[in-house]
């Protein structure tokens, strides 16, 4: 499967919304680091199960059992896509920061007061609060922050490597930053958590939509993500090894199950979430072979399909990362725009990648009315804020410009956004 045009019209029909706004105005959509556009058949399955298996789980109607059914395929889809071992390693939350909390919570419950968590300097405060709560609460000593390289935007890792010591118990990380568009070397931070016996968490909310994700490879004890992040509706899941969803205790109601994802779960769960994502991975399978009429298996025919997709959408975003940077013909790329400041990584990393997420100031000019001006003059849904992320404060400022391509952005719609930026930048030096 390779993303020439005719895949990418395909691609693009998937999407009721890749095309025009609510209001019919035809755009382009580049906020996508706040969340994607809604698959058709992500909307289409939840519809479905709103209005056919309203009823709550657990008893022998009709209903009932097919709301039990979808939560079941829900899980197991998300367990694929992650490659994990299986639905059992999956919970359900309202949200990555709520599922975040109910865990440092449950960890919380055996330290003694002593202990440090690390993280990155570049995180999203959905990954600092629910730790830095436990320091409020004197029932961990701090959170310490791997610095990254402001020039760069690449993770110090010997800084982060001296930060963990035989104290640290947590190790939670950002596969990506979500504002710099930065890569987590996963592997290795893994190896130095396991290293000091630290539980590894990773927060996969930013990336999930950009490349393949392997849990068990990562060897993480725990990696949340979104599903508006992931072309679906709002709603998070996080995988967790086994061995904590049984022995870790969550805050919870008595009455609830005391084994398996469902300990961990805060009230009914919204049957039509689950088939939401379904179907948002549902179209990430059709994508890995659009020829195709046969429908995977759920295991790892579907977990293998899943990974290949993520690579294609990940070589596809390489390459329109490559021409935002550089430019194409004499429309220059964002490292070449007079006066336009860039932050985060200016290449492709050959080992790493970056996310296609691209944050950035045009000198002389208030960031807002930039944003305005992209949208009222060009069609350009481009963000101005500070991304609930610690890097903006790096860098001595409140917000960001920032760009999120994914894979049913066009080439065109890249040259439309760096033409409009290049224009702006000109009629200011003039």
């Amino acid at each position: 499967m390779t993303f020439d045009v005719k895949l990418i019209r395909r691609i693009r029909k998937e999407f009721p919304a890749a095309e025009v706004d609510p209001s019919g105005r035809k755009r382009a959509f580049l906020d996508n680091g706040a969340g994607t556009l809604v698959t058709r058949r992500s909307s289409e399955a939840e519809a479905r199960a709103r209005v056919d298996w309203s009823a709550n789980v657990g008893n022998y109607f009709p209903e009932s059992k097919g709301a039990s059914d979808v939560i079941l395929e829900g899980r197991k889809a998300v367990a694929d896509l992650l490659r994990a071992d299986g639905p059992e390693t999956i919970v359900s939350g309202e949200s990555c920061t709520s599922l975040l909390f109910s865990l440092s919570y449950a960890l919380s419950r055996d330290f003694k007061g002593d202990e440090n968590i690390v993280l990155t300097g570049y995180e999203h405060f959905a990954n600092i609060n629910p730790w830095a709560e436990l320091g409020g609460m004197d029932l961990i000593k701090e959170v310490r922050f791997a610095n990254f390289h402001l020039e760069s935007g690449l993770l110090d890792m010997e800084h982060m490597k001296s930060l963990i010591d035989k104290n640290t118990k947590v190790v939670a990380v950002t596969a990506a930053s979500n504002v710099l568009g930065t890569r987590s070397d996963l592997v290795e931070i893994g190896k130095m958590a396991k290293e000091a016996g630290a539980l590894f968490v990773v927060d996969g909310v930013h990336h999930v939509a950009h490349g393949p994700t392997d849990v068990k490879k990562l060897g993480c004890d725990a990696y949340v993500f979104s599903g508006y992040k992931l072309f679906s509706r709002h709603g998070s899941y996080m995988y967790m090894k086994p061995e904590h969803i049984e022995n870790l205790n969550p805050y919870k109601v008595d009455p609830s199950p005391k084994h398996g994802p469902e300990k961990w779960e805060l009230g009914t769960r919204d049957q039509a979430m689950f088939a939401a994502i379904k179907g948002a991975i549902d179209y990430l399978v059709w994508l890995g072979d659009p020829s195709s009429k046969d429908v995977a298996k759920p295991g790892p025919q579907r977990s293998g399909k899943l990974k290949q997709t993520m690579e294609k959408i990940e070589a596809y975003e390489k390459d329109l990362s490559r021409i935002v940077l550089d430019g194409y013909g004499k429309i220059l790329g964002l490292r070449y725009v007079p006066g336009l400041t860039l932050y985060g990584p200016r290449d492709v990393n050959v080992k790493m990648g970056r996310d296609p997420t691209f944050a950035f100031k045009l000198e002389g000019l208030d960031d807002h009315e930039v944003s305005k001006a992209l949208w009222d003059d060009y069609a350009l849904a481009v963000g101005a804020e500070d991304y609930y992320s610690r890097v903006p404060a790096q860098y001595k400022t409140k917000t960001m410009l920032r760009a999120t391509f994914v894979h049913y952005n066009t080439r065109e719609e890249v040259l439309a956004f760096l033409k409009a930026l290049n224009e702006i930048a000109t009629k200011k030096k003039k």
